[in-house]
């Protein structure tokens, strides 16, 4: 294949890696010792990042939201972490950089992730039938369906390890179409490997890899990494990716010491839309789902510290102050476009979907005023994250609200990072210089 052939992303990540690379000894770095840096040195306007932080405070003051932490980064400097509003508006505690969220769907990329070390090992190919390690979910059917009604056949092709990183395995039918007994079995235990051997039974919404599903693929990505790596998710990823990363604020339950700094959820309430309180901090002491439900959907608490030292990694191409997580090949494989020509719904049109991560491939259509081929995902309590290889930009806002459409805060952290770059690495790839 041809340089010029390759898919546009894959072109972006290979020219910008020898530059990320090269920044590795600038970031070396401790916790609690982040590389902050000036925008000016990194080609982005100090005025102009400052309108992100006007636009956080707009919601904020209009009682739309309680309060944010928002992080920008540019080729490995942290050029704007602050936090804004407050953490408890109850208690009038102030939001603060080291305030710690629950992420939700931010769960997915980290627990995705894990399966690609795993698969580096040489445990599995791709292309390699999940019922391989988990051999309760062979003889699966598919609902399908015609004038007279629904009827079951056989899948074209059993699931493999692609399809339930990329969400197009089919392993959420829709409940419409199912008997009562086996509605019943969708309920969750207090246990990711007994809740998914349980929902075995339940046919495929579709032939695996014809679609594009937004479901629970990933707790089958989570059961995958227990099997294959013999212990614990939560022991896998605390071992392998969270201590070697000193993401010392990300686990699936916030210990009691560090319990003050989790921020309160909030949900928008009347016709205004303002917000009330929907939880505080005390639900932090123990997993979401259940008492040991360990899971890839989500479940992990983290910061935008933690979550900037994980998005950096993968920026780097695997690598972070000097620790390797993962090769800038498998970087790149997830980064590719998996999901075929679906709609990622959930992000809107423009988007495809990799491994783990949602890929912009259209700016024409995408509501995220991203540069195509930067990867992102956020989760359903406001938190947000991005990639951007081309810009080598990262961007994190994290905020707690249990429902976001009325707002397009998130997409605002997009639109003041991207118009505060002032020294674009854009032209290195052909794109129009402007003078």
């Amino acid at each position: 294949m041809s340089s010029t052939s390759r898919p546009l992303h894959q072109r972006i990540f290979v020219h910008i890696l020898p530059f990320c690379l090269a920044l590795l000894p600038a970031i070396n770095s401790s916790a609690d010792d982040l590389p902050m840096a000036q925008p000016e040195s990194v080609g982005v306007s100090s005025s102009r990042l400052d309108r992100l932080t006007k636009s956080m405070q707009r919601y904020i003051d209009s009682d739309k939201l309680a309060g944010t932490v928002s992080l920008i980064a540019r080729k490995g400097k942290i050029i704007h972490l602050e936090p804004q509003g407050y953490k408890s508006k109850e208690t009038r505690e102030e939001m603060t950089e080291d305030t710690i969220f629950f992420i939700m769907s931010m769960t997915k990329p980290i627990v995705s992730a894990a399966l690609m070390m795993l698969y580096e090992e040489g445990h599995f190919l791709l292309t390699d039938p999940i019922s391989d390690w988990i051999p309760e979910l062979q003889g699966k059917q598919v609902i399908m369906e015609n004038e007279f009604g629904t009827y079951r056949v056989p899948p074209h092709r059993p699931i493999n390890f692609r399809h339930v990183l990329s969400h197009t395995s089919g392993l959420d039918p829709n409940r419409n179409y199912l008997s009562d007994d086996e509605i019943d079995l969708l309920a969750r235990t207090d246990n990711l490997e007994d809740t998914i051997v349980k929902r075995a039974p339940l046919p495929l919404a579709f032939h695996p890899g014809d679609d594009w599903q937004y479901g629970s693929s990933t707790d089958y990505v989570a059961l995958l990494v227990e099997r294959i790596s013999g212990e614990p998710l939560k022991d896998f990823l605390q071992r392998e990716i969270f201590t070697p990363l000193k993401m010392e604020d990300t686990s699936y339950v916030v210990p009691k010491e560090k319990r003050d700094r989790v921020a309160s959820v909030y949900s928008p309430t009347g016709k205004d839309q303002t917000i009330e309180l929907f939880r505080t901090k005390d639900y932090s002491d123990k997993p979401f789902f259940g008492a040991n439900y360990y899971g890839g959907t989500a479940g992990l608490f983290s910061t935008v510290k933690d979550y900037w030292r994980f998005s950096q990694m993968l920026l780097n191409g695997g690598e972070l102050d000097g620790v390797r997580l993962l090769s800038p090949k498998t970087v790149s494989l997830m980064i590719s476009n998996h999901s075929g020509d679906g709609d990622v719904y959930i992000r809107g049109p423009g988007y495809t979907f990799g491994l783990g991560f949602g890929i912009v491939n259209n700016a024409g259509e995408a509501r995220d005023p991203l540069t195509p081929g930067t990867f992102s995902w956020g989760g359903a309590w406001g938190t947000i994250f991005w990639v951007d290889p081309v810009e080598e930009m990262i961007g994190i806002m994290m905020t707690q609200i249990t429902s976001y459409r009325h707002l397009s805060v998130r997409q605002d952290v997009g639109v003041t990072a991207m118009q505060s770059i002032i020294d674009s690495n854009a032209p290195l790839l052909g794109y129009p210089i402007l003078d």
